[in-house]
């Protein structure tokens, strides 16, 4: 049974910082891919980055530059540091996983539950 959990989220003024985090655990199969996507009141949910085995990240163009993903093999868990927060990054961020690189698209088959990011 795979599971995700989103950490990290939290409420936070226009140009400061957040570090989500999202723990992995369950995945029997090696290698797998993962990303970060967003859903905001009244809008369809949107990929933000996706990230490789290797290390090679890909990146929406509202976020690239500000957010950055990464991952921890060892720990598997993945990370997104986002920095000059607006109020249009208010959502509900969700990291997902699979073993084909779907990149941003809305694909994966395991998804967390999801944790809110307020700017203001």
């Amino acid at each position: 049974h795979v599971q995700l959990v989103e950490s990290g989220g939290g409420s936070v003024q226009a140009g400061e910082s957040l570090r989500l985090s999202c723990e992995v655990s369950g995945f029997t199969y090696s290698p797998y891919y993962m990303g970060w996507f967003r859903q905001a009141p009244g809008k369809e949910r949107e990929g933000l980055a996706a990230i490789d085995t290797t290390g090679s990240a890909t990146y929406t163009h509202s976020v690239a530059g500000r957010f950055t993903i990464s991952r921890d093999n060892a720990k598997d868990t993945l990370y997104l540091q986002m920095n000059n927060l607006t109020v249009e990054d208010t959502a509900i961020y969700y990291c997902a996983a699979d073993v084909v690189n779907f990149q941003l698209a809305q694909s994966y088959t395991n998804w967390g539950q999801g944790t809110q990011v307020t700017v203001s």
